[in-house]
C-alpha cells in the first residue's frame, strides 16, 4: 500500500504553483504563526528522509500544499493522532492533536491566500531526530541498555514473515525501567509491521519460562514512558524473546536487527523498588480466542471483559487491529456504584498510525478491585474503509496483515487498597483546590 495513501495525502492533488499574496495585518502569515505550528507539530514526519510523503521545512515546500495541510488539520485527520475530544480521559502526555486555536489559525491563513509575511519572522530551523535515531533520547539521552534482536534478511517481496529469536538480555543486575523504545532499522522501517519482545527467566526446575512483556511496537508508536512509584522490573540474567512481524515492502534489507532501548531508574530518581508498585503491559484479549469472521462488504464489533481481584491504576491504552479496525473503546464497569464510565475512545481509528496513549500524571483511570474493564472494538470491510485491501474478502482473526486482531495494550500498575486510597485522596485535594482556585 502507498505510503500517501496510508497518511491520508492521497486523497487531492494540489498544483505546485507558488502564490504571492501578501500579508495582512488581519490574517495569520506563515512567517508569524503558521510555520511555527508547522514545525512544532508536522516536520518530524514531513522532511526530507522522513515517512511524510513531502517535505514540509520552508514556505515553498508548504505553499504548494496548504489547501490540503487545511482540510486535514479540519477534519483532525493530521497530525494522526486518533484519540476522542469529547469523552474519556482527555489529559495525555505526548498528545499529537491539535488545538483549535492552531486549527483556526491554518484555516484562516489559507483563506487569505496563504500569505508568507515578513522573512524576518521566521523561526531558526528545528533539529529533529533522523530515521534510525532514538526519539526518547531528545528527553532522556541516549538508552542506559541496548538489546538487539538476531540478525534477519528480510526480503523484497513475499506474504508475511515472522522472525521469533531469542538473545541474552545483557542484564546482569535486576532493575527497573523508566522508559523503553523499540527501533526498527532505517532501512526496514516500512516493513516491520510490529516487533514485541518479553524477558525469559529460570524457574526453579532451571527451565527457561516466559517472564513479563519489555516492549511493544507498531507503525506510529512512539515508545513507553513508566510513571514514578510504578516498577517495570528489568530482570538480571535473563533472556529476551523477540516476536517481529515483517511484511515485505519491495526493499530487500539483509541482516536486518530490530533494538529495544532501555532508560532504567536510578539511584539519583530517589527511586526504591522495594517501596514501588509492579506494572506490567499486558495486551488484552477482546474476542474470547479469536472465533470471528467478518464478511464482505460487512461490519462487526467484538468486545471483551477484565476484572481484577485488587485496584488498578491504567497508566496507557493502545487498540491494536489491522486492515479493517476502525475504532475502539474502553470503559469501567463499577458495581459498587451500578455506573458505567468511559475512560478513553477512538472513533476514528487506523492501523497506519499506532499510538500509546499515556495519561498525565494523577489522571490516570483508577479501577477498584472488583470492577470490569469493557474494551470494545469495530471493524468496517466495505469499501468506505480507506484502508480496506479487498472488501469482497471474509476476514478473519489471524497474524497476517490481511487477517484481524482484537486486542489492546493496557500498561497496568498493581496497587493495594492503601495506595488506592492514597491516590484518591491525593485527586480529592487536586480537585478542591481547583475548584477554590476558579471561585476566587
Amino acid at each position: 500500500m502507498r505510503i500517501d495513501k496510508i497518511l491520508g495525502f492521497g486523497a487531492l492533488m494540489i498544483a505546485p504553483a507558488l502564490g504571492n499574496a501578501q500579508a495582512s495585518d488581519d490574517h495569520p502569515t506563515y512567517a508569524n504563526e503558521v510555520s511555527r505550528i508547522i514545525q512544532d507539530n508536522c516536520q518530524i514526519c514531513h522532511q526530507p528522509g522522513a515517512i511524510g510523503p513531502m517535505s514540509f521545512t520552508s514556505y515553498e515546500e508548504v505553499r504548494p500544499w496548504a489547501p490540503l495541510i487545511q482540510l486535514k488539520v479540519k477534519s483532525r485527520d493530521m497530525p494522526p493522532y486518533h484519540y476522542d475530544r469529547d469523552t474519556g480521559v482527555q489529559e495525555l502526555k505526548n498528545d499529537w492533536r491539535l488545538s483549535q486555536e492552531d486549527i483556526d489559525t491554518i484555516v484562516a491563513w489559507v483563506n487569505a491566500g496563504s500569505p508568507l509575511g515578513n522573512p524576518e519572522e521566521l523561526p531558526p530551523p528545528r533539529e529533529f531526530p533522523r530515521k534510525g535515531e532514538w526519539r526518547l533520547a531528545a528527553d532522556l539521552g541516549q538508552p542506559d541498555h541496548i538489546i538487539r534482536s538476531t540478525a534477519w534478511d528480510v526480503p523484497a517481496e513475499g506474504q508475511d514473515l515472522w522472525w521469533e529469536p531469542v538473545v541474552d538480555s545483557g542484564i546482569t543486575e535486576s532493575r527497573c525501567i523508566k522508559a523503553v523504545e523499540t527501533l526498527p532499522s532505517a532501512a526496514a522501517q516500512g516493513s516491520t509491521h510490529h516487533a514485541n519482545s518479553h524477558f525469559k527467566i529460570l524457574d526453579e526446575e532451571g527451565e527457561w519460562v516466559d517472564s513479563d512483556r519489555l516492549s511493544e511496537f507498531a507503525l506510529g508508536k512512539l515508545g513507553e514512558k513508566v510513571p514514578e512509584g510504578a516498577c517495570r522490573r528489568a530482570p538480571a540474567n535473563s533472556k529476551v524473546e523477540w516476536e517481529i512481524h515483517y511484511f515485505p515492502d519491495g526493499n530487500a534489507v539483509p541482516q536486518d536487527q530490530v533494538q529495544v532501548g532501555i532508560w532504567f531508574y536510578d539511584d539519583e530518581d530517589d527511586f526504591v523498588e522495594e517501596e514501588s508498585y509492579k506494572q506490567d503491559l499486558r495486551a488484552y484479549r477482546l474476542d474470547g480466542g479469536g472465533d470471528y469472521m467478518i464478511p464482505p462488504h460487512g461490519t462487526l464489533m467484538t468486545q471483551g471483559f477484565h476484572s481484577f481481584d485488587h485496584p488498578v491504576r491504567i497508566d496507557s491504552w493502545q487498540p491494536h487491529m489491522h486492515l479493517r479496525g476502525v475504532a475502539m473503546s474502553l470503559e469501567m464497569f463499577n458495581p459498587e456504584t451500578g455506573r458505567k464510565e468511559m475512560l478513553s475512545q477512538a472513533s476514528n481509528w487506523t492501523a497506519a498510525w499506532n499510538h500509546s496513549h499515556t495519561y498525565e500524571e494523577g489522571y490516570q483511570p483508577l479501577v477498584p478491585a472488583g470492577a470490569t474493564l469493557i474494551i470494545s472494538a469495530w471493524y468496517d470491510n466495505t469499501e468506505n474503509n480507506p484502508m480496506n485491501p479487498d472488501p469482497d474478502q471474509w476476514v478473519g482473526a489471524g497474524q497476517r496483515t490481511t487477517d484481524e486482531m482484537s486486542h489492546a495494550w493496557i500498561a497496568v500498575t498493581h496497587l493495594d487498597e492503601e495506595g488506592y486510597e492514597k491516590l484518591l485522596v491525593e485527586r480529592e485535594e487536586r480537585d478542591q483546590r481547583s475548584l477554590a482556585g476558579s471561585d476566587d
